[in-house]
């Protein structure tokens, strides 16, 4: 009697935890990317997954049709080239990734939702813009990104396949956009501020894995000082506790393309099948970790994850304590004069 309750429990935790429905769709999209990358043994094939993902939470989180899944696509690729092309000329991208992230913030005066879309353009495109150019010649660089940009419709194909068939079953949702957010700019003005002091650090320090500094710093700007705090300690634990836990794991196995591209997948697909953000948090950086490990190169990984995820965080947090403060004394002097 105590195992089937014990079983019994588990099963309804992991119920709560998981969301079954999104997870199988990710593996619908992701899966292909991994099989194609085991046939061509080509590494920019991986990254095509984070396009994917990127591609379909959205669409089942705000329910959109193909035709705006592929604007949707069209608004990562084009940020994407547009900041790999840029990332030569270091201020020009600290500029263009904070305009990235300024804009990604700035569209919920249209509608709140339309945060999710913004989020999901601004995340692949300056994670592949880094990603791609790290530890690469400028030659393989502009293969890799071609590579990605000629195989992406793949991942817009199967998304649109996942969404034609949700409609078709269960009937167009509505498409709602939430109402306009009438404090859209200081949010976004502050995004700006804390992405373009994370790459200028980026770059004045030469950090390895510098899109997590950046991803982190857009990241925690969520609302006021007390939100975007705790969103920075849910990424801190989740860090602290899944990085080194992954690093040692990697230790006890050998390196292994088959166990790096399947820790690969497990990564991208913690983005969409938690519903707690700290676990998926904690559970990509112990995959992100494993991954490094199954590479050969983990040295220093635990360190540099932790740490990049950390100052982008401050970073965020400063952006927010300084943009409501600047808001706040506009607002006074503005009643004031009236």
């Amino acid at each position: 009697m105590n195992s089937l309750t014990t079983t019994a429990n588990l099963r309804d935790l992991l119920a709560r935890e998981i969301k079954t429905g999104e997870l199988v769709r990710a593996l619908i999209v992701v899966g292909p990317v991994i099989a194609a990358y085991f046939v061509a043994r080509e590494t920019a094939l991986l990254n095509l997954g984070l396009v994917a993902v990127s591609l379909l939470i959205p669409a089942l989180r705000l329910h959109l049709p193909p035709k705006v899944v592929a604007w949707h696509y069209l608004a990562i690729l084009l940020t994407f080239a547009a900041l790999f092309l840029a990332s030569p000329i270091k201020p020009l991208f600290a500029v263009l990734t904070a305009l990235a992230g300024f804009l990604a913030v700035a569209v919920t005066r249209h509608g709140e939702h339309f945060r999710t879309l913004g989020n999901w353009v601004f995340i692949p495109a300056v994670y592949l813009a880094c990603e791609v150019r790290e530890g690469l010649s400028a030659s393989e660089a502009l293969r890799h990104a071609g590579m990605i940009i000629v195989s992406s419709p793949i991942a817009l194909a199967l998304v649109c396949a996942i969404q034609i068939y949700d409609q078709r079953r269960c009937g167009d949702a509505a498409k709602l956009f939430g109402a306009p957010a009438a404090e859209w700019f200081v949010p976004a003005a502050a995004t700006a501020l804390a992405v373009f002091a994370a790459a200028a650090l980026v770059d004045i320090l030469d950090l390895a894995q510098g899109q997590w500094v950046m991803w982190s710093a857009a990241s925690v700007v969520v609302g006021d000082l007390a939100a975007s705090t705790g969103k920075l300690k849910q990424r801190a634990i989740g860090a602290v506790v899944g990085v080194p836990l992954g690093f040692l794991a990697g230790m006890v196995l050998p390196p292994s393309r088959v166990g790096y591209a399947l820790a690969v997948l497990a990564a991208t697909l913690t983005l969409i099948s938690f519903s707690r953000y700290i676990i998926g948090f904690g559970l990509r950086c112990f995959f992100i970790a494993l991954a490094a490990s199954f590479a050969g190169s983990a040295s220093g990984i635990a360190e540099e994850r932790i740490l990049n995820v950390l100052i982008g965080g401050t970073f965020g947090l400063l952006a927010v304590a300084l943009t409501e403060i600047v808001w706040l004394r506009v607002m006074r002097k503005v009643r004031s004069s009236g």
